[in-house]
């Protein structure tokens, strides 16, 4: 199993930048894709972004394609979603999250294994 820790979320403009991170800890050798979902209220879950651990390929949402970049650090078994212009739609808790089973991104919340606890992004008008 892997621990994962977001960190980062907060209040931004919108037009603004943040950046989101997820701290991983545990079997995290085990971990071969890790993504990023996001939750509105009253939404479902949606995906937003994932990248393979060893290769780095990565996938987008296309809401947020060329405005998102996805990146990870692997001396420091870290995730992180660069968020650029962003918009009030944007506004959800976003998820970390790790899979042990896919090699390459996949978009379905239902083959992750893994999630963190989530970490609050509002952008306001």
């Amino acid at each position: 199993q892997v621990q994962l820790v977001e960190s980062g979320g907060g209040l931004v403009q919108a037009g603004g930048s943040l950046r989101i991170s997820c701290a991983a800890s545990g079997r995290t050798f085990s971990t071969y894709t890790m993504g990023w979902f996001r939750q509105a209220p009253g939404k479902e879950r949606e995906f937003v972004a994932a990248i393979t651990w060893s290769r780095g390929i990565t996938s987008y949402a296309d809401s947020v394609k060329g405005r998102f970049t996805i990146s990870r650090d692997n001396a420091k078994n870290t995730l992180y979603l660069q968020m650029n212009s962003l918009k009030p739609e944007d506004t959800a808790v976003y998820y970390c999250a790790a899979s042990r089973r896919i090699t390459i991104p996949n978009t379905s919340q239902y083959m992750y294994d893994d999630w963190g606890q989530g970490t609050q992004v509002t952008v306001s008008e």
